[in-house]
């Protein structure tokens, strides 16, 4: 029988198109608008799909063929991924804690609890982590991005060959989007000039609804974007909150997808900035703790409270002991005077508060998804915080961070007298006292940033997915860590990890998948999580098989400049946790060989994952500097407004002289607004007019503020300028282990035209970091202003702005410098040029330079204090210029 020609085409075609629909796994008409196909995932993108239908030199002829869109193997489950932030496993009434979390308790109830998952004790660490399923040094982040250094594990980029879980899982058909905190941005790619394939549109998510860097102001959040473009949402809305705000934008987001695309499932990355600091929630949640009273006992009473619940819940083993309180870092509850207590108490409500707003707000994100149906096959894993409960709040707590950062912060009284009515309101940037801290990670030892120990790293964790996990309210004690998050979601989905993405080899994923741990029967199998290194900051720690190597804990987290031995000679100790899951017995004597082993096994896996070098510093690495768009400059120009640049890209005018011009015109009647802003409320500077009147304002964090304020200008132009000469030696003494070229004083002098029409001395000024969620800003102020006496934002500058320029002298330090600060090195036994690699491998507690109970700019003015006390002495004596100098060396040291 003969067939037509066009029928005979027709068929082959089809029957091509068939063998393409059994390989692709085509679903509906091969070519149709509705057809659909999965991938194999090994490569993405996809590579093209060849085309199926028939093209003639006319349309009439020809057959159309659409390209399959590409969909996630049938059944793969949404997911709604949590983390909040700086919260112990000691937080939430899930794990045993007195601040009611009902959202979490839901997806424990209806699900499992993890009660032996793990984080890298810092936040951009652990978020690197969670969504590459790697190492953090694997991904370059060692340490947050505002630290990053010139290393490939501290470096703050993630590479190419490390895909993310919003990348895979979007090129295989889901629908991706991300709220809250990014903190996993290098801080010198944040500016509006990108490039942007490390935000999160960049990595994988289609959608991003948050703020940019570690934490932010919830009420007036300077870093907050959509996608990429910044936004001021809370302009003239008193009481907005960004932690509603989110979960409002989320749950428009996924009715949204619902309604276009409701076969197609998502993964929303949910990350509130709760319960990092600042502590803001609204004053509707503060009454409501603090009318529960939950805290009046003190922080020891707190954490015996935790630890009986926890044992009541069946969330640590009843055998556990509970670790000692640290009586020689933290006064016990009843040495405390009524001050402290009322003081302590207030700031503990607060962030309490913080944790019961923020839950509520994800459970409104919860419910959500249950009133659209799509819960029973939504696997939503809530991490309930990324490290442990942040102790950075200093012994007395701060009504502002940046100020601890800087190394200030006022005492009791002046905190009960100026800020306690304040507390949580965007009036404060407030942290609480490091007691709490320690409390709310019971039953572990230690904090955020420490590793070595589980107060730092260990996470309650829930997952629930009830078309998965049938075992409701089934608690899984199986060792696992933030990396095992990435592998059980391609498990759960049924999509590989790829191969290849954009042309680039991938690298493997580090993590395992807990997906055996859904399964009732495997409730009590040994973990497939065997080996993980713990590091942070040279802080140090290895797991294996029940086994954990630690080092001694050489700096208090609340301690940012200490003087410590080589990050080799740190001290180990051994734990048994079959036996001890607290932590509670260093068996270290008794288990010599054990331990020498774990050391070996640490060096092997530091090696493996980039964990090389081992660097102790914490405040140095603030200023270290890196790649930016300022980087290498001295000199800037601006011919017209603009906003928005962050910190990271910003000219940074700290432990320098520095010099602005402004060339405006006045009009008739006079002018106001922003000239140029950095910082805001909580700690920086502003050059703006006021009234028609030039004014060059320092905000000392919230401390005090120093003021320059001219006479009334003309209507024309005017050439406003301020000049600062700082009397430091600058940052350059750092590399010594010396701080004391930062944070010193110096002479400002506003003129107009030429004219000096104000001086003024700062005796001291900003050593390390002005507010990290505020920007760079020409001709408007965005986020809070310097001085809320004198403007609220925008102030829009309503005279002509042509052209702003900033020049910076930062300083050299001379021949005679470096051989004093390498001598001073030398005899101290640290810095770099001091050979600090052959201290004493017997040190075994931190030697924290200067008294701790004093902040850095104190110990700076002791500093100068003694110098100068020592010059006068010199002169006093009448000796010649050598004999001063040596004189005053000797006396210095």
């Amino acid at each position: 029988m003969k067939l037509h020609h066009s029928i005979f085409t027709g068929l082959c075609v089809a029957l091509l198109a068939s063998t393409s629909v059994s390989a692709q796994q085509i679903n509906g008409v091969p070519g149709s608008p509705s057809a659909t196909t999965t991938i194999p995932g090994d490569q993405l993108p996809a590579p093209p799909a060849k085309f199926g239908g028939k093209i003639e030199r006319d349309a009439a002829r020809s057959t159309p063929y659409w390209p399959a869109r590409i969909v996630p193997p049938k059944g793969a489950p949404n997911v709604l991924l949590i983390i909040t932030d700086d919260s112990g496993y000691g937080v939430p009434s899930t794990f045993g804690g007195v601040i009611p979390t009902p959202a979490l308790d839901r997806i424990a109830q209806n699900g499992l609890r993890y009660t032996n998952f793990h984080s890298t004790a810092l936040c951009s660490p652990t978020r690197a982590a969670l969504i590459t399923g790697r190492n953090h040094h694997s991904v370059g982040y060692g340490v947050v991005a505002e630290q990053a250094t010139g290393f490939p594990g501290y470096d703050s980029i993630i590479t190419k060959d490390k895909a993310t879980i919003g990348r895979i899982l979007q090129d295989n058909g889901y629908h991706t989007a991300w709220f809250g905190k990014n903190h996993n941005t290098p801080e010198y790619q944040a500016s509006q000039a990108g490039p942007f394939d490390q935000w999160p549109t960049g990595m994988g998510f289609e959608y991003f609804y948050g703020f940019m860097g570690g934490d932010t102001n919830q009420w007036q959040p300077g870093n907050l974007v959509q996608n990429t473009t910044p936004i001021h949402p809370y302009v003239g809305k008193p009481g907005w909150n960004l932690v509603t705000a989110m979960a409002d934008d989320a749950i428009d987001y996924v009715n949204r997808i619902n309604a276009l695309s409701p076969e197609q499932p998502f993964l929303i990355k949910f990350a509130p900035g709760a319960t990092h600091a600042p502590h803001h929630p609204t004053q509707e949640w503060v009454k409501k703790i603090s009318d529960m009273k939950l805290f009046d006992q003190g922080w020891n009473k707190l954490r015996e409270t935790i630890f009986a619940n926890q044992k009541k819940l069946g969330v640590i083993p009843q055998d556990a002991k509970l670790t000692p309180w640290p009586k020689d870092l933290i006064k016990e509850w009843d040495q405390l005077n009524a001050d402290e207590k009322k003081l302590f108490l207030r700031q503990v409500e607060v962030f309490a508060a913080f944790v019961a707003y923020a839950d509520n707000e994800i459970g409104r994100v919860i419910q959500a998804i249950d009133d659209l149906g799509k819960l029973d096959n939504t696997i939503v894993i809530y991490i309930n915080g990324d490290n442990g409960t942040s102790a950075e709040g200093q012994p007395n707590g701060t009504p502002n961070e940046v100020a601890m950062f800087n190394g200030a912060n006022p005492g009791v009284d002046e905190q009960l007298k100026y800020f306690y009515d304040a507390w949580g309101t965007d009036r404060t940037y407030n942290h609480m006292s490091i007691g709490w801290a320690w409390a709310f990670d019971t039953p572990f030892s230690w904090t955020k940033q420490i590793v070595s120990h589980f107060g730092g790293t260990r996470q309650g964790m829930a997952i629930s997915w009830p078309k998965g996990i049938t075992d409701k309210g089934g608690i899984r004690n199986q060792f696992h860590h933030v990396i095992d998050v990435v592998p059980t979601i391609l498990e759960a989905a049924h999509i590989q990890q790829p191969k290849v993405v954009d042309g680039i080899k991938q690298s493997p994923i580090e993590g395992v998948s807990m997906m055996y741990t859904f399964d009732k029967k495997n409730a009590n199998a040994p973990s497939t999580h065997k080996t993980q290194y713990f590091e942070m900051f040279a802080d140090r720690a290895i797991y294996n098989d029940g086994w954990i190597a630690s080092t001694k804990v050489m700096r208090p987290p609340w301690v940012t400049v200490a003087k410590l031995p080589s990050p080799q000679d740190y001290p180990w100790e051994l734990y048994d946790l079959k036996n001890d899951w607290t932590q509670y017995e260093d068996v270290a004597a008794k288990y010599p060989a054990k331990l020498k082993e774990m050391q070996e096994l640490f060096w092997k896996e530091a090696q493996k994952y980039q964990v090389l070098p081992l660097d102790s510093s914490l405040a140095a690495r603030l200023v270290t500097p890196r790649p930016s768009l300022s980087a290498g400059r001295t000199s800037f120009s601006w011919i017209r407004p603009l906003t928005g640049t962050p910190n990271g890209d910003a000219p940074s005018i700290l432990n320098s002289s520095y010099n602005f011009k402004m060339d405006v015109e006045i009009p008739q009647g006079g002018a106001e607004g922003m000239l140029i802003t950095q910082g805001g409320r909580f700690g920086g500077y502003g050059f703006y007019v006021l009234k028609n009147k030039p004014v060059f304002t320092w905000n000392l964090v919230d401390l005090k503020r120093v003021r320059w304020e001219g006479p009334e200008l003309t209507p024309g132009k005017h050439q406003i300028e301020f000049d600062f000469k700082y009397d430091g030696l600058g940052a350059g003494t750092i590399a010594f282990g010396d701080y004391s070229g930062i944070g010193a004083g110096g002479t400002g002098v506003l003129k107009v035209d030429g004219n000096a029409v104000a001086t003024e001395k700062m005796e001291h000024t900003l050593p390390f970091i002005l507010q990290w969620d505020e920007a760079l800003d020409i001709g408007s102020d965005t986020g809070t202003p310097v001085d809320d006496n004198d403007y609220s934002t925008p102030f829009t500058f309503t005279g002509k702005l042509n052209k702003v320029t900033l020049n910076i002298d930062r300083p050299k330090l001379s021949p005679g410098d470096i051989k004093r600060l390498q001598d001073a090195a030398r005899a101290a036994g640290d810095g770099p040029s001091a050979d600090a690699g052959k201290a004493s491998t017997g040190a075994a507690a931190p030697q924290v330079s200067g008294d701790v109970g004093l902040n850095l700019a104190q110990k700076v003015e002791l500093r100068i204090d003694k110098l100068e006390g020592c010059r006068k002495q010199a002169q006093e004596q009448g000796l010649g210029v050598i004999e001063r100098v040596q004189f005053v060396r000797k006396c210095m040291e």
